[in-house]
């Protein structure tokens, strides 16, 4: 049955979630910081704007290990990568891409982190609003999928 969720396998999910908890793990013991991305966006405009959004102290004052965070991020994607291992091209339009990230990130900023921000360092350190958060965005994505899988516009 759990197989039919997971048709390339458990493995690959359970060893991207160990080492993505690790990490995160790391992070929060060695500085006490809490890991998250979408803040990396708003951290970085502090360098360029001078908004006073953008020049909150909390912006200002993290945004060099934010930077180092977002690095480590693209360098792990860049080793995986040039250890030649499995690559998936992704058959979407680029345009598609934009939307979505555009509103990914504007999502993100209402909510508060974005949806691996809340599921990964927000449930780890108990938060019940991010519990809140991740019940409405796997709730939302359900039925969304659903509704267009039952409309015929996605599979």
């Amino acid at each position: 049955m759990i197989s039919h969720y997971f048709p390339n396998g458990l493995e690959r999910y359970l060893i991207g979630g160990l080492l993505i908890g690790s990490g995160v793990a790391l992070l929060f013991l060695s500085t006490g910081r809490q890991g998250g991305v979408s803040t990396f966006f708003s951290a970085a405009w502090s360098w360029f704007s001078q908004h006073p959004f953008f020049q909150q102290a909390s912006l200002r004052d993290s945004r060099h290990w934010r930077l180092l965070y977002a690095l480590g991020l693209v360098l792990g994607g860049a080793v995986y990568a040039g250890l030649g291992l499995p690559l998936a091209a992704s058959q979407l339009p680029t345009w598609k891409f934009a939307v979505g990230g555009l509103l990914i990130g504007f999502g993100a900023r209402q909510g508060g982190g974005c949806t691996s921000g809340h599921g990964i360092c927000g449930m780890a350190s108990l938060s019940a609003g991010s519990l809140l958060m991740v019940c409405t965005f796997l709730g939302t994505a359900i039925v969304t999928a659903q509704t267009l899988s039952y409309l015929g516009i996605a599979p």
